[in-house]
């Protein structure tokens, strides 16, 4: 996931020992045997690449959207229920590992496509039964053993639509693997960043549909009985199957939440640079709502089509949140904000809306920062404002509802060459990777 400021110590159970280059060591009888009970107690940090960010996901449909799945609850097990898969069934499933189904690399290792069978989930012929993803540990990353411990610790206990499912895990001498279901569009940064023909620019609807998503996982997580930091909250983290349903992923880094009537955890600072909370930067305590702050930077790249972080743009822009606020808070100046991929086809009060819900989410102070149970709430309102087709007159009562969120007039659809002489950044920027903060 990047460089390193620090790490925090990785706790085994179930009789495991790390040797002295830092792996794990099993025996092959210690493989095959049930789920490692890791208690739900403080995690591990680890690298990212959870999602598929090498993939070549089908663009969005043109003439209409997927409705959403259906919600049930999500749910927290008493222990991992994980299928035990030996090393050599996993090298079955991905072809020997060919350098042909890698789908993308990070700091835990690479991860690989493979197809097992849906109900015994033995490995298949390429093409036949259920597409997986296998995340292999790079033997020499001391980084990936502790995520390969927070993942089986935290994902492998919960159960929710909006999280990525982890199907299983193989523990065998020196190698560790984590096999995912397949998320067929990859990941948000893509959609919203890369610039070719597999990732057409996604519609202001289907914004609005993965934001809910996503924010329904980290609601799920905070309010579940014993609450969970996700820690890492950003686009790349935010995956998305074949009908664009969001679900969270890497849970590398996540965290147990504060007990006894405390506030706040206080752990060594890790994360991303840009997306991490203030407070957290600065102190290291670590709040729920340092998790609100992540979501309310992953809004505004959603609303300008912009990174967190970019050197590639003009020096008083690197930052977008600093540079962006100002603009969130001005009606007027909205309209330069948001995507121009979007081509003015969204609802300018819903626009106005969704940055006044980033604003909430970035505030300095955990404590003014809406609950994410909140916010879903407030999306889900933005939601119901739906694009008004071209030509049609405006609703009558528009300004009124307007005003009454303590807004002027002004137009949120104005488009065109007030972009530039407005400051924001060319589509010729390049747009850089945030640095992590670990």
């Amino acid at each position: 996931m990047g460089n390193c400021l620090g790490s925090e110590e990785a706790e085994l159970a179930g009789g495991e020992k790390l040797n002295h280059h830092g792996q794990l060591q099993a025996s092959p009888a210690t493989a095959r045997r049930s789920p490692p009970q890791l208690p739900m107690a403080p995690p591990k940090p680890g690298g990212a690449m959870t999602s598929e960010s090498g993939s070549r996901p089908l663009a969005p449909a043109a003439a209409s959207e997927p409705e959403p799945e259906p919600e049930p609850e999500g749910r927290i097990l008493e222990a991992p229920n994980l299928r035990t898969f030996t090393f050599g069934e996993l090298k079955a499933a991905t072809r020997n590992f060919r350098p042909d189904t890698v789908l993308g690399e990070g700091g835990f290792g690479r991860v690989y496509k493979g197809w097992v069978d849906e109900k015994t989930m033995n490995p298949t012929r390429s093409g036949i039964g259920m597409v997986v993803a296998v995340k292999k540990l790079n033997p020499e990353s001391v980084q990936g053993l502790q995520e390969w411990q927070s993942e089986v610790n935290f994902l492998g206990r919960l159960s929710h639509p909006n999280l990525v499912r982890l199907l299983g895990y193989c523990v065998e001498d020196r190698e560790l693997l984590l096999v995912y279901e397949y998320m067929a569009r990859g990941n948000l940064e893509n959609h919203l960043f890369r610039k070719s023909g597999s990732f057409e620019p996604i519609s202001w609807s289907l914004r609005l549909r993965i934001a809910i998503g996503a924010a329904r996982g980290l609601a799920f997580l905070h309010s579940s009985e014993k609450q969970v930091i996700y820690r890492d909250f950003k686009a790349s983290n935010i995956l998305l199957d074949t009908s664009y349903n969001a679900k969270l992923s890497d849970f590398g880094l996540a965290k147990n939440g504060p007990t006894g009537g405390d506030s706040h955890v206080t752990t060594r600072v890790m994360g991303t640079y840009g997306y991490a909370a203030p407070e957290y930067v600065a102190t290291g305590h670590l709040y729920v709502k340092s998790d609100v702050y992540g979501f309310g930077v992953v809004l505004l790249e959603m609303l300008t089509g912009l990174r967190a972080l970019d050197t590639g743009r003009p020096a008083q822009q690197h930052n977008l949140v600093d540079w962006a606020k100002p603009y969130l808070a001005d009606r007027r100046k909205l309209a330069r904000l948001v995507d121009p991929r979007l081509e003015g086809q969204y609802p300018s009060r819903a626009a106005l809306l969704a940055a006044q819900l980033t604003l909430r989410c970035l505030e300095g102070d955990p404590r003014s920062r809406p609950s994410m149970a909140e916010v879903v709430a407030a999306l889900e309102e933005i939601e119901q404002i739906k694009v008004r087709p071209k030509g049609a007159p405006r609703e009558r009562d528009d300004a009124a509802r307007s005003s009454r969120h303590g807004q002027g007039s002004g137009s949120g659809h104005h488009h065109g060459s007030s972009r530039t002489r407005s400051g924001r950044p060319g589509t010729g920027s390049s747009h850089r990777q945030s640095p992590t903060v670990r």
